[in-house]
């Protein structure tokens, strides 16, 4: 087989995020190239949790509305997902819980008290069933089980085995003869990105879809020597991360819409004091606290205004693991370089769905230096230079008076309020915008894909990126993603839309934020499909719009 996706599900609680992993890890050993999204309410018991599991022979980045397998720990389960069935969907569950005739039903519950294994064990009883069902071997389970599960091991696989001997083998998914891939989630390549570039604290207070950042970089703290801090608020969070830059440490922080609320004064501290810092926005529907537990684009204008007062900002908003693994270790460059904010936008269902990782196909990004002082004259912290950016030193430097000043000050970090002093600092904090863009023009801040003949485009950004990419592809059209939205590269994406005769604009937000500030620069859509009730768009349902559109 080339595809087969499959949904798991059950009660929050269940484990439903790790059996999904797993699977996901036992298609993977088997070459295929992995997609999981995950769902789940902002309930830590109860409620209804599923993660659907994709798996191509081709790189993919989005779920299918159709699924070829439903494995249900719960009646929910079957009663929910109804639609999701093929004529030909197999169907495996809890024979002592769940009714569904005709399938393929394993007596979990009566498994899990013979063998006095705990009920989060159910996932591994059904895993066994499924992985039987579709005709992976035992081996394959096994391995992946003693190779990604840390705690009762033994019990697990018995479990499994009872499930997997209870199942029939229905079909044969097959082995694909390509290289197996890492799998990873969005916020772990971010993760991984940072520490490349040289990122030495990371703090946050938990929010998702950023917390699982913060879990993952402590989980490494000792082996890349990171800091890793959990203060006590989002406030917190921004001024310990501001002080950290002062004493010279590359430093990150992570937050979602309601705690970066909590940051903008702070924002516009890190603007006028020219102290680098790096924020992860992890976006999930508002207003106020929304539907905490899934996503949305509906930050990107926030990003780029928030905040009193005028100074620079660099944001980036990547659309797979390889692009967030890339920007955000250059973020954290550009941070340093030019003395600024830079964010990376991102959203819970880049964070949190999981990817096969390509790592061969990113180019390397090396940690930079910034400008350090030469040690000659007396130091001034804000020296007015022809590209804005002045050189640092960093407490406890004994030759230096470091000053950093909220208030308007003299390039030595002294308090002013005269007039023409005021207008030359300001002129020359956001003459760092002019060299930042420059520099931009070297990368490809604007992606095509797809039929570059097509008179239809698609223009998406962040997550969207790969149901679009795929919907292009079996559609014939063309795909238009900016990875930079500030400084925004207008003539990349001017000349990246040349000869289209219709741009549909795929959003996830109710208000078309892209084309909003695309229009401050003279372009324009003609369509817009925008989806804004937390969930992802599917290939089948952007694919169905898009005809809509088109017709």
């Amino acid at each position: 087989m080339d595809e087969i996706s499959l949904l798991i599900g059950g009660k929050a609680g269940f484990g439903i995020d790790t059996s999904s992993l797993l699977i996901g890890r036992i298609l993977n050993q088997l070459g295929f190239r992995i997609h999981i999204y995950r769902d789940y309410p902002s309930l830590i018991r109860g409620g209804h949790t599923f993660s659907i599991i994709r798996a191509a022979k081709e790189k993919i980045a989005t779920h299918r509305n159709k699924v070829d397998f439903l494995l249900a720990l719960n009646q929910d389960t079957v009663d929910f997902h109804k639609d999701t069935l093929k004529d030909n969907s197999i169907i495996i569950y809890d024979s002592d819980t769940v009714k569904s005739e005709g399938h393929i039903g394993v007596p979990v519950g009566k498994i899990i008290k013979e063998e006095n294994a705990s009920e989060i064990m159910r996932n591994s009883c059904i895993i066994g069933g499924f992985s039987k069902a579709a005709g992976i071997e035992w081996d394959v389970l096994e391995q992946a089980f003693r190779k990604n599960i840390s705690r009762e091991i033994e019990i697990n696989l018995k479990v499994a085995l009872r499930g997997f001997n209870e199942a029939r083998k229905l079909l044969d998914i097959g082995k694909l003869e390509q290289e197996a891939l890492p799998i990873l989630t969005g916020n772990e390549a971010v993760s991984l990105g940072l520490i490349n570039a040289g990122l030495k604290t990371y703090i946050s207070y938990p929010m998702t879809p950023s917390s699982p950042i913060l879990h993952y970089l402590a989980s490494l703290s000792e082996k890349f020597s990171l800091k890793v801090i959990h203060p006590e608020s989002e406030i917190s969070v921004i001024l310990m991360a501001l002080g950290f830059a002062y004493a010279g440490e590359k430093v990150a922080v992570g937050t979602s819409g309601g705690g970066f609320c909590l940051m903008t004064e702070a924002l516009s501290f890190s603007g006028m004091s020219e102290l680098p810092i790096v924020i992860f926005l992890g976006q999930r529907p508002g207003p106020s606290t929304g539907l905490p537990t899934y996503s949305s684009q509906t930050e990107l204008l926030f990003a780029l205004h928030a905040g009193q007062g005028e100074f620079p900002r660099f944001i980036v908003a990547p659309g797979d693991p390889q692009e967030a693994y890339y920007w955000s270790g250059l973020a954290l460059n550009i941070a340093w370089k030019y003395q600024i904010p830079a964010f990376i936008l991102s959203d819970k269902n880049l964070s949190e769905s999981v990817y096969s990782f390509d790592v061969n196909s990113i180019e390397e990004i090396k940690e930079e230096k910034p400008a350090l002082w030469d040690r000659a004259g007396n130091y001034k912290r804000y020296l007015d230079t022809e590209s804005g950016i002045s050189a640092l030193a960093f407490v406890p430097d004994k030759d230096a008076v470091i000053k950093v000043n909220s208030y308007e000050h003299d390039e030595f970090g002294i308090t002013t309020e005269e007039p023409l002093l005021t207008k030359k600092m300001q002129d020359k904090r956001l003459r760092k915008e002019k060299y930042l863009k420059r520099e931009l023009e070297n990368y490809n801040t604007v992606k095509t894909y797809g039929n570059n003949d097509s008179a239809v485009t698609l223009l998406c950004w962040g997550s969207n990126k790969g149901v679009c990419v795929e919907a292009a592809k079996n559609l014939n059209l063309k795909v238009v993603q900016p990875l930079v939205l500030n400084p925004f590269p207008a003539e990349q994406l001017r000349k990246s839309l040349e000869g289209a005769k219709k741009i549909i604009d795929v959003e996830s937000n109710a208000t078309a934020q892209l084309a909003i500030l695309m229009s401050r620069y003279g372009l324009k859509t003609d369509a817009k499909i925008l989806k804004y009730d937390g969930r992802p768009f599917s290939l089948e349902e952007l694919e169905e719009e898009i005809k809509k559109v088109v017709s």
